[in-house]
């Protein structure tokens, strides 16, 4: 018998509808009024590096607090104290209700509120001195950040099957170190997918502090050289490079993350980038030449 292939035509027509827009796109980019060259003259420019590294910076100190805020929120927010629960959901409510830009611009302006800030003999200042554009848009994308990040651990912590804690507490554990020791590394697999993708996020919605906190990041650097420049739309497509080559980075940094905590779930380990070309190229160089016959 001689094995005769399924044609299917219309794959061939959809790939071929898809490369026709494709090269539509890439030809009206192509033509168009941009100068690209400008784009790696200015790509390792001292400005858009300084932004660079204050969207990086500024995004793992947000995901840092909101992170661990986020935690705490959970707990208390699946504690059986009715105070504490109920203060929990009036923060996620408050947080998550409102957009994150309206946030950044009352921390922001709250001197207009706040003359001072008075912690007793802890610190006391003005507000306007201690809340600087960096204070403004860590706090606005942290504290926002924390009731996204509590929703997630709670799921977390909700998925771990309740015999775990229940056979903790028979062994003599106490609640908190049964939540450290037995519950939160099973919730890890549950909850790091999620938290990698917060995190892709806040490197993109750490943009709002340009215009809202005033702070000095990646797309106010470029949009600064562009309007000094004339090179507006080309210092953006700068800044949406930068931006491709941060969450690719930290993409690859969650898919290893992800595969170390899933290991004791599954069978066998996904495959990494590297296998995936050695499987790919063992079976490609091992594939007959011939037909299938019998």
């Amino acid at each position: 018998m001689k094995a005769i292939p399924v044609r299917h035509y219309g794959r061939w027509i959809s790939a071929v509808l898809v490369l026709a827009l494709l090269g539509l796109l890439i030809n009206a980019f192509a033509t168009a009024k941009v100068h690209y060259s400008a784009i790696p003259d200015y790509i390792f420019d001292g400005t858009v590096v300084s932004g660079l590294g204050k969207t990086v910076l500024i995004s793992l100190l947000a995901m840092l607090l909101g992170l661990v805020l986020g935690i705490v929120l959970a707990v208390m927010r699946l504690s059986k104290n009715p105070v504490t629960s109920s203060v929990a959901w009036v923060y996620i409510w408050f947080f998550r209700g409102t957009p994150v830009y309206v946030q950044l611009l009352l921390w922001f302006n709250l001197a207009l509120i706040f003359p001072y800030i008075n912690l007793g003999p802890i610190y006391r200042d003005e507000m306007s001195d201690f809340m600087t554009p960096f204070v403004a848009a860590l706090l606005g994308l942290g504290l926002n950040e924390a009731a996204y990040m509590s929703e997630i651990v709670r799921a977390g912590i909700q998925s771990v099957d309740e015999g775990q804690t229940e056979a903790a507490h028979a062994l003599g554990m106490s609640q908190g170190r049964t939540l450290r020791r037995i519950v939160l590394p099973q919730a890890m697999r549950v909850i790091v997918p999620p938290t990698g993708n917060e995190f892709i996020n806040m490197l993109k919605t750490s943009s709002l502090a340009a215009g809202a906190a005033q702070y000095l990041e990646l797309l106010r650097s470029t949009s600064d050289i562009g309007q000094t420049t004339g090179a507006t739309v080309e210092m953006l497509f700068l800044a949406a490079t930068w931006y491709l080559i941060l969450t690719s980075i930290f993409s690859v940094g969650q898919f290893y993350l992800e595969r170390h905590y899933a290991r004791g779930s599954l069978r066998t380990l996904p495959l990494t980038p590297w296998q995936k070309i050695k499987v790919n190229l063992a079976s490609f160089s091992n594939r007959p030449s011939g037909g299938v016959s019998a």
